[in-house]
């Protein structure tokens, strides 16, 4: 059982389940907070931060390994995206200007099942592995062509979306509205990516380009 009240890390991410995110602990109070996770075996949540304040869907962060421990108190750290919730009291609000830790009661959001359209997953592997290609210039290795358990939150983990995109994923509580939004959104973008590549291309094979 998850706790209802847990500490809160608002950064300018979105961290989904399943996904990875490599953190560099330096405030004292997020240094507390990664000791107590780490000592109890809990997690924190992970809440994207906006200039006109944090957003109310986040996701759970667990620390599965503490990579470097500097003689000062920093960390770096791996956590992983666990568990989507919903803030539904904020504590601490009016002293976390003051360096106090963020916390919050939080409602955990499961899945609502609806079955999905095979062809808009097999259209979403198809447009990933076109636009991780472009990117990275790599071959995605964490899907298979059946996809994946969740294949919404590893595609839109791996790429570098649009944060805003990237929440509302995490927030659409249905992998099969989370694949339909996807597949729009990998429709438009797998273009423009084509065409930056091309561009790219061009300026350094026509002899003009800067080597």
């Amino acid at each position: 059982m998850r706790p209802d009240r847990i500490p809160l890390f608002p950064l300018n991410v979105v961290l989904l389940p399943g996904a990875e995110l490599p953190l560099h602990i330096f405030e004292p109070r997020y240094r507390q907070m990664v000791r107590g996770c780490v000592e109890e075996r809990t997690e924190f949540g992970m809440l994207l931060a906006l200039p006109k304040g944090i957003v109310r869907v986040g996701c759970t962060a667990e620390v599965v390994d503490v990579v470097k421990r500097y003689n000062d108190g920093r960390m770096d750290i791996l956590t992983v995206g666990r568990a989507p919730f919903r803030i539904v009291e904020l504590l601490n609000a009016e002293r976390y200007a003051e360096d106090e830790l963020l916390e919050g009661y939080v409602d955990y959001l499961d899945d609502r099942e609806r079955a999905f359209d095979r062809h808009i997953q097999k259209q979403v592997i198809e447009l990933y592995e076109t636009c991780h290609t472009l990117i990275f210039g790599d071959y995605p290795k964490n899907i298979t062509n059946e996809g994946v358990e969740n294949l919404s939150f590893v595609v839109a983990g791996t790429l570098p979306l649009d944060l805003l995109w990237k929440q509302q994923v995490l927030e659409l509580r249905c992998e099969a509205d989370r694949l339909e939004r996807l597949a729009g959104y990998l429709r438009e973008w797998a273009p423009h990516l084509q065409n930056t590549e091309a561009k790219r291309a061009s300026a350094g094979g026509n002899g003009h380009g800067l080597n």
